[in-house]
């Protein structure tokens, strides 16, 4: 039963992330300025998009959940709200704002927070880290298409 009301917490904020983020990104993909952008040739389509985030979230919420309940502590649920600024920043600064490079070091900062959390807490949770691992492919793939939308823009 303790399991599940963390998992709900955590998922209502994750999915909130999302959700402020979405606010924040304005006409997003959909916008002039998005579509006429030189994306990288192994940019998904549209609908990958919302699918995958669905997907990691409910992944993230349960290893974070995991997480918790193995380290209670300050330094867990600080990484966890640094993580949450800098996902829902993302949003904000590239689509919104347009500000593709300072975008691109807020996702770099992401997946180093997501991929520290793998690495620090490996031993803690063991088998149970693979709830991670979508979240960390993800935010590669994300930063290598804020690169290359970087690079070639």
């Amino acid at each position: 039963m303790k399991f599940l009301k963390v998992f709900i917490v955590v998922l209502i904020i994750n999915f909130g992330a999302l959700g402020i983020g979405t606010l924040l990104m304005g006409e997003g993909a959909r916008s002039p300025w998005y579509l006429g952008l030189e994306k990288a040739p192994w940019t998904p389509d549209g609908w990958v998009f919302g699918a995958a985030w669905t997907f990691l979230m409910i992944c993230f919420s349960v290893y974070m959940t995991f997480l918790y309940l193995k380290r209670p502590t300050n330094k867990i649920v600080s990484l966890f709200i640094i993580q949450f600024l800098l996902n829902v920043s993302w949003n904000f600064l590239f689509f919104n704002q347009k500000l593709i490079d300072v975008a691109l070091l807020s996702i770099l900062l992401l997946t180093i927070i997501v991929t520290a959390f793998f690495i620090t807490y490996f031993k803690d949770l063991k088998g149970k880290s693979i709830f991670i691992l979508p979240y960390v492919v993800w935010l590669c793939i994300a930063t290598s298409l804020n690169l290359y939308v970087s690079l070639y823009n």
